[in-house]
C-alpha cells in the first residue's frame, strides 16, 4: 500500500474516531450523569432512562442512514464523512451545556434527547461513510485489512473515552464527576470534531467513486436500493448477531462489572479500558487474515464462539472478584467477537454497486443497530430488573444463532470487483450459494 492509500486510511479513520469517541461517552459516562437528568431514587431506573436515550439515538440512525447514504452516492464520500462530523461536533456542545434537572426539571433530558438524535443521524451515516471509504480507497487484495481499521478507529474512541474517565476518576473526587466532571468529556468531543473536520475538508475522493457514471439521477435513491433488497436484507440478518455481541461486550461491559458483579467504577472501567486496547490490535491481524481465507471462515467462527460462549462467559463475569478474572474474560469474549469487527464493513460494502454502496450499507445496517444493537443495553438492564439477568445471555446467544445460519448460506465476497455493475441476475447469485 503506498503513502497516498495510508494518507486516505488516517484520514477517515481519524474522524471515525471522533465520532466515535462522542457517541460511546455516553455509555461511558452514564453512570455519572444518569442522576442529573432524573429524580433521585432507583439507580438501575435512572440508568434505565439514560440507556433508553441511549436507544432512542439508534433509531434516528435509519434516517441518518438514509439521508447521508444518499449524499454519499450522489455527492460524494467526502460530502458525508464532512457532514456526519458537523452534526457530531453539534451534538456534544448541547449534552456539555444541558441543565441539570435541579435547575430545569425534564428539560435538561429533553436537551439530552436532541443531542441522542442528531448523534443517530450523523453515525447512522458515518459507519457507510466511512466503511465505503475506507473499502473504495485501498488494493483489492487488501480490502479486509484496510476496513478494519473501521474498528480500530472505532474502538480507538472508546478507549480514549475510557482514558479519559480513568484520568478523571483519578484527578476528581466522586461528587465532583457525578456534579460536573462528566460534562469534560463533551467538551473535549467538541474540539476533537472541529480538527477532524478541517482534515476531511482536506481529503481525496475514491477513485472507484470518481470513475463511476452509473446509475445517473437513481444513484442513493430508495429506488436504486430497491433493486438490491436481498443484499440489503442480507446486511440486517448478518448484523444481527455481530452488532448485539460487540454492544455487549463494549458499552455494556462496563456497567455489568460495576452494577451485576459488584465491582467498583475504577476497576470496571480499567477491564474495559485495557480490553479494548487488545481488541483493536486484533482487528488488522483478522482483517488481513480474511484477505487470505476469506471473510466467511471469520464470521462463522465469531457466530459459533458466540453462539455456544456467550452464557457461560457472562454467568462468569457476574462472579468475577476482581480485575484479572474479569479481564480473561472479557477478552475471550472479544477475541471471538474480532470475527465480525474485523471484516463486516467491507463485506457490507463488496455487497453493492458504487452508485448505492453508501445507501446500501447504511440503511439496512441503521435498521438492525436500531432493532439490536442500540437496545442490547437497555433489554440487559430490563432483563436485571424483572429479576432474570441470564436470560440477556441467552437472547445474545440466540442473535448469534440466527447469523451463523446467515453466513453458512451467503457466498464469499472477498473477490468481488468494486467497480461492477451487476445484473439482477448476478445481484441474486452473490446472496445464495
Amino acid at each position: 500500500m503506498g503513502r497516498e492509500h495510508w494518507k486516505r486510511i488516517w484520514i477517515g479513520s481519524a474522524g471515525n474516531m471522533v465520532e466515535w469517541f462522542d457517541w460511546f461517552v455516553y455509555a461511558s459516562f452514564a453512570t455519572y450523569f444518569a442522576g442529573a437528568f432524573f429524580p433521585s431514587g432507583n439507580p438501575t431506573a435512572q440508568l434505565m432512562n439514560t440507556a433508553g436515550i441511549f436507544a432512542v439515538g439508534f433509531f434516528m440512525r435509519p434516517v441518518g442512514g438514509w439521508l447521508l447514504g444518499r449524499v454519499g452516492d450522489r455527492r460524494g464520500r467526502k460530502a458525508a464523512l464532512t457532514l456526519t462530523v458537523t452534526l457530531m461536533s453539534a451534538s456534544a456542545v448541547l449534552i456539555a451545556v444541558a441543565p441539570t434537572y435541579a435547575v430545569a426539571g425534564y428539560g435538561g433530558a429533553l436537551v439530552l434527547l436532541v443531542a441522542r438524535l442528531l448523534q443517530g443521524l450523523s453515525v447512522g451515516g458515518e459507519y457507510a461513510a466511512s466503511a465505503t471509504y475506507l473499502t473504495e480507497a485501498t488494493d483489492p487484495r487488501r480490502r479486509g485489512f484496510a476496513s478494519s481499521f473501521q474498528y480500530v478507529s472505532m474502538t480507538a474512541g472508546q478507549i480514549v473515552g475510557l482514558g479519559l474517565l480513568i484520568v478523571l476518576q483519578r484527578t476528581m473526587s466522586d461528587d465532583a464527576l457525578h456534579s460536573y466532571g462528566w460534562r469534560i468529556p463533551f467538551v473535549v468531543g467538541a474540539l476533537g470534531a472541529a480538527v477532524v473536520f478541517y482534515l476531511r475538508r482536506t481529503m481525496l475522493e475514491t477513485e472507484v467513486y470518481a470513475q463511476d457514471t452509473s446509475g445517473g439521477e437513481e444513484r442513493g435513491t430508495l429506488r436504486a436500493l430497491w433493486r438490491h433488497r436481498r443484499e440489503a436484507f442480507l446486511v440486517i440478518a448478518l448484523t444481527m448477531g455481530g452488532t448485539v455481541a460487540y454492544y455487549t461486550y463494549t458499552t455494556y461491559l462496563t456497567k455489568y462489572l460495576s452494577n451485576s458483579a459488584g465491582l467498583s467504577k475504577e476497576t470496571a472501567t480499567l477491564v474495559s479500558f485495557t480490553a479494548l486496547i487488545v481488541f483493536a490490535c486484533l482487528q488488522p491481524l483478522a482483517g488481513r487474515l480474511s484477505d487470505r481465507i476469506g471473510r466467511r471462515p471469520l464470521l462463522i467462527t465469531f457466530a459459533v464462539g458466540s453462539t455456544v460462549l456467550t452464557v457461560p462467559i457472562m454467568t462468569l463475569l457476574k462472579h468475577a472478584d476482581g480485575y484479572w478474572p474479569a479481564l480473561g474474560l472479557a477478552l475471550l469474549a472479544l477475541v471471538v467477537v474480532t470475527g465480525y469487527t474485523s471484516i463486516n464493513a467491507c463485506v457490507k460494502a463488496e455487497l453493492f454497486p458504487t452508485g448505492v454502496r453508501a445507501l446500501g450499507v447504511a440503511l439496512p445496517y441503521a435498521i438492525a443497530n436500531a432493532l439490536f444493537g442500540g437496545t442490547a443495553e437497555y433489554v440487559a438492564l430490563w432483563f436485571k430488573d424483572a429479576g432474570a439477568e441470564s436470560g440477556f445471555s441467552w437472547y445474545v446467544a440466540g442473535c448469534a444463532a440466527v447469523s451463523l445460519v446467515v453466513y453458512i448460506t451467503m457466498r464469499e465476497t472477498k473477490d468481488l470487483d468494486l467497480t461492477r455493475v451487476p445484473s439482477r441476475e448476478a445481484s441474486r447469485a452473490t446472496t445464495a450459494s
